[in-house]
């Protein structure tokens, strides 16, 4: 099938777009290319998949309205991927409208494009943070996430709600993806395993927020591609059962679906920095300082509904998967 993948230059993106292509799929990856952190990695990633026969780039920002239905009109899609966004808890505090531009307007431009184009199932990445300020473990689905704490969360809370309304009024079937915590080879360089990886090989310190007293469900990368392809191939159904006295907020009585992607196994930060110098044999710095605004302390994926309905469960053990990013990470930078 034809595929659209947006942000496909990203960790997860660059990713996904390689399994598809290796069971036979077309791919049009999408990708601004921003500087958000270092390009170049970007395109070392694009490098993978550039140059393969049923693979296409264009460089094109989500909020370009015009080029985005022109991208639509031109390639008539069969299946959308949204991994498209501008990502980071910690960014959006000083950075809002970067946010709204590319998580809200370019969703819109996104929804508009899937409507006019019979687009057959629409797949987006939402996040854990939609959580906010829950307490009650493991997160599901079946709760509701109305007190985000950050505007990354409140911009994801806003995608599930958008891609409802747009299966409610159009018939769009729509599937959204809460991500836990991912980490692997190719990881993004903002993000906790990159950074604690970094500052111990160049023995500088890493910063510990929280004191430490964190805990976290890390996702290896390739549980979350499997089990993104498997709910790209099950496109939602409305559920009959679906009753606005007691609404269920994960389904509908449109085509409209949410999942949590996550490891099912939270782990303590301290663990998880132990399990890194393992793999490293050396010890790192650290300096511990307090919980940061936009920040919670624990998550943890209840992902009973996607293992009932695609067969899937993620199983990568983080003393699995730090191993492989470390060994990513050293080939990588020589």
């Amino acid at each position: 099938m034809k595929i659209l993948v947006t942000g496909a230059a990203g960790f997860i993106g660059s990713q996904l777009s390689k399994r598809l292509l290796e069971r036979g799929d077309e791919v049009v990856g999408l990708d601004n290319l921003n500087d958000y952190y270092d390009v170049n990695l970007k395109l070392a990633r694009l490098s993978q998949l550039e140059g393969q026969p049923n693979f296409s780039f264009v460089k094109l920002d989500l909020a370009n309205r015009e080029g985005i239905a022109e991208l639509f009109a031109r390639e008539k899609f069969q299946k959308v991927m949204n991994l498209a966004a501008q990502a980071g808890v910690r960014y959006s505090i000083a950075n809002p409208h970067a946010y709204v531009d590319s998580n809200i307007v370019g969703f819109v431009n996104l929804l508009e494009g899937c409507r006019y184009n019979e687009v057959e199932h629409l797949v987006f990445a939402s996040s854990s943070s939609v959580y906010g300020l829950n307490t009650k473990m493991p997160f599901s689905i079946h709760h509701n996430v109305d007190h985000p704490i950050s505007l990354y969360a409140a911009s994801k809370k806003a995608n599930e709600l958008m891609a409802h309304t747009y299966a409610h009024l159009y018939k769009l079937p729509t599937t959204g993806l809460r991500f836990f915590t991912v980490y692997g080879p190719w990881g993004r360089p903002d993000m906790a395993l990159f950074k604690f990886t970094k500052g111990i090989l160049e023995d500088q310190p890493i910063d510990i927020y929280n004191s430490g007293k964190m805990q976290r469900d890390f996702t290896y990368i390739d549980d979350i591609v499997e089990g993104v392809i498997r709910v790209i191939d099950k496109i939602p159904q409305p559920n009959p059962n679906w009753s606005g006295d007691n609404p269920d907020p994960c389904t509908s009585p449109a085509p409209y679906q949410l999942y949590n992607i996550g490891n099912n196994n939270p782990v303590e930060l301290m663990h998880y920095i132990e399990t890194l110098e393992k793999a490293l044999g050396k010890k790192a710095k650290k300096n511990f300082l307090p919980m940061q605004a936009g920040d919670v302390a624990a998550t943890y994926a209840d992902v009973d509904d996607l293992e009932r309905d695609v067969g899937f469960k993620p199983q990568t053990s983080v003393e699995e998967g730090i191993e492989r990013f470390v060994k990513w990470y050293i080939d990588y930078h020589n």
